[in-house]
């Protein structure tokens, strides 16, 4: 399998407003560990198609507050970690589709998640974080909330359900864990049907059964990873919450690319976006 940030820089996007540092925070401390440079883009809408209205104004304006957070923002990752190399890319366009087109060249791409105010829908021309974790084609992180570092023994946490995607989660879970050197919780979730003539035990045991299979060859790999396996019965949204709550992050796997709403990202990372307590990272079939 084609190791998919393989020499690749780490893109953070930066909040025009100031506000989204804990997305910063873990952008260049991944740059640290990994010894790669940190590339801080910011994108600023293009100017109206009106021909009643100079908007040439508004945009320069736009571009020097888009200019003076990129310089800031640069500033404090500096103070932070001094030796993570930086880039500052302050682009036409509006945010989401710019930090898609980046993320073909990216290692990752690192959002905050937060609730908009008015200044702010100026920058982001609605969400940023759902288009972008749909349409990526690098892993995305959403930093919602921080990692738990506090949590001893440190974790993280993978779901698996047999899918391509999810096995390019494993992938990414099993080398972000051997590089953080933390324990990895591979978790599948086992929904029973509303109506199901199948035994649950039975069924339980065959998704068991899957998920040693899909993470044997990775244990082989990675020797030094301390891994445990799970099948909780519940949702899915709920099971991988709940066993991320002090984890390091959440790991899941994306299917397919979605329109440029995001309106077609999968229900269950649509929904641990917003319920999970930590980092969550989608990744997209490499």
């Amino acid at each position: 399998m084609t190791d998919i940030s393989e020499g690749r820089d780490i893109a953070v996007g930066i909040d025009p407003c100031g506000t989204g540092r804990l997305a910063l925070a873990w952008a260049v401390d991944e740059a640290h560990r990994r010894k790669v440079r940190l590339r801080l883009v910011l994108g600023v809408p293009p100017r109206h198609d009106t021909q009643h209205i100079d908007d040439g104004p508004r945009h320069d304006a736009l571009r020097q507050t888009g200019s003076e957070a990129l310089r800031d923002a640069a500033g404090w990752a500096g103070e932070r970690h001094g030796d993570v190399e930086l880039a500052m890319d302050l682009l036409d366009g509006a945010p989401a589709p710019v930090l898609c087109r980046l993320s073909r060249h990216a290692r990752m791409v690192v959002l905050g998640s937060r609730h908009l105010d008015r200044a702010q829908e100026i920058f982001d021309a609605g969400s940023v974080v759902l288009p972008v974790t749909a349409r990526a084609h690098c892993p995305v992180v959403v930093v919602g909330d921080a990692e738990h570092v506090t949590q001893q023994p440190a974790y993280l946490v993978v779901g698996v359900d047999g899918s391509e995607s999810s096995n390019a989660a494993v992938a990414l879970a099993f080398r972000e864990a051997s590089l953080r050197r933390c324990a990895l919780r591979a978790i599948s979730v086992w929904s029973p049907p509303v109506f199901s003539f199948q035994d649950d035990a039975g069924a339980v045991n065959a998704q068991r059964r899957m998920l040693s299979e899909i993470v044997a060859g990775w244990s082989e790999q990675y020797p030094d990873v301390a891994l445990t396996h799970e099948v909780p019965v519940g949702h899915p949204v709920e099971r991988l919450a709940e066993a991320a709550e002090h984890a390091l992050a959440l790991i899941v796997g994306r299917r397919g690319r979605g329109g440029y709403t995001g309106m077609h990202l999968g229900s269950v990372v649509h929904g641990l976006l917003h319920r999970a307590h930590c980092p969550v990272i989608t990744v997209p079939v490499a």
